[in-house]
């Protein structure tokens, strides 16, 4: 058996999550305050070069899946350049991208070539003006275009993943799924996750069993055997028994998948987070700039070795972290 990553509850870790940078051109209410927050200097944060090489070191060590997120990671210029050198560089590891689609159809070509083993963007809602009002800046046409383009491309395959809020756009989960039945894509419902108390509301939290009886077809969605631990994902799986489309539902709060979560989380500035509800973390920075291996693995070890077993999604009120300002953008989801 090979190297690899384990937690002190036996997980093994071989899915990292990098962020390239913690800029997005919008300003999702769910992600960040409205009046946003002040981006890091440059200098500060990890240049494409550091991150390939901890890609290497990453993937000796065991990795076999990194997810590239930001911020936005297309708003970074040469991102798509970069993501080509991966994949040549590291052509067995698995790469996916996290983006919010609005830049995908300028590159839609050049993305298909990179062999991506998925593409996920998140879209809330398909009413342009409630787009607007949760993005604060986006245009959900171009988003929809963006999707469309890398379809026509055939390559990656394309999920959509939408934070269901109370009061916002539960009632549009029919639609989010005949969209993407129509597309053939992957639908993901997440819940609202308490991970900065600036935006979090207890109030506009929707559970995954709302979620599943809110599924156009009712009885017709059956669960489908397996889920975290099967799928290198925090989903779990329905199957429509009439049209065979399935769908996700990510119930991180009510029914959290920490028990087989096997990744770590990377900040554009090189901090490892091992949890998503992680306070601090390890800082990379010095030593990969540095090129220092056995630095590296010596930091991401000790970051595994602190991996809670169960990560801490206490509500406001309650003393838990969502009462911290840990802005989504900044750890990359």
């Amino acid at each position: 058996m090979g190297r690899v990553i384990r937690d002190p509850y036996g997980r093994v870790l071989d899915y990292v999550r990098i962020s390239v940078t913690d800029r997005c051109n919008f300003r999702c209410v769910y992600c960040m305050p409205e009046d946003g927050i002040d981006w890091m200097p440059h200098e500060k944060i990890l240049s494409y070069e550091d991150i390939l090489f901890l890609c290497r070191v990453l993937a000796e060590m065991g990795v076999k899946r990194i997810r590239f997120t930001g911020g936005e990671p297309f708003v970074r210029k040469g991102f798509v350049s970069f993501m080509e050198e991966v994949r040549r560089t590291l052509p067995t590891l698995r790469l996916t991208v996290t983006t919010n689609g609005s830049m995908l159809a300028e590159q839609a070509d050049r993305i298909a070539s990179l062999g991506l083993d998925s593409l996920n963007v998140s879209l809330d809602t398909l009413n342009e003006d409630k787009f607007r009002k949760t993005t604060r800046t986006g245009e959900l046409g171009a988003v929809i275009r963006g999707i469309d383009a890398v379809l026509l491309a055939k390559n990656p395959p394309v999920k959509i993943n939408a934070v269901i809020m109370r009061g916002f756009n539960e009632d549009e989960i029919p639609s989010l799924v005949n969209f993407a039945s129509e597309r053939g894509i992957l639908l993901r419902l997440i819940e609202f996750m308490p991970l900065d108390g600036n935006v979090w509301a207890g109030t506009r939290f929707v559970g995954a069993e709302e979620m599943l009886a809110a599924l156009p077809g009712g009885p017709l969605w059956q669960a489908l055997p397996g889920g975290p631990a099967d799928s290198c994902g925090p989903s779990r799986y329905y199957r429509n028994e009439k049209t065979g489309q399935r769908v996700g539902i990510i119930s991180a709060v009510s029914n959290h998948f920490c028990g087989q979560c096997n990744r770590l989380r990377i900040s554009s500035t090189g901090e490892v987070l091992p949890c998503l509800f992680s306070s601090s973390g390890y800082s990379l920075g010095e030593v990969v700039k540095d090129r220092d291996r056995q630095g590296v693995e010596r930091i991401v070890l000790k970051a595994a070795a602190s991996k809670p077993e169960s990560g801490d999604t206490g509500l406001p009120g309650a003393g838990g972290p969502a009462e911290e300002e840990r802005h989504m953008s900044r750890i990359g989801g």
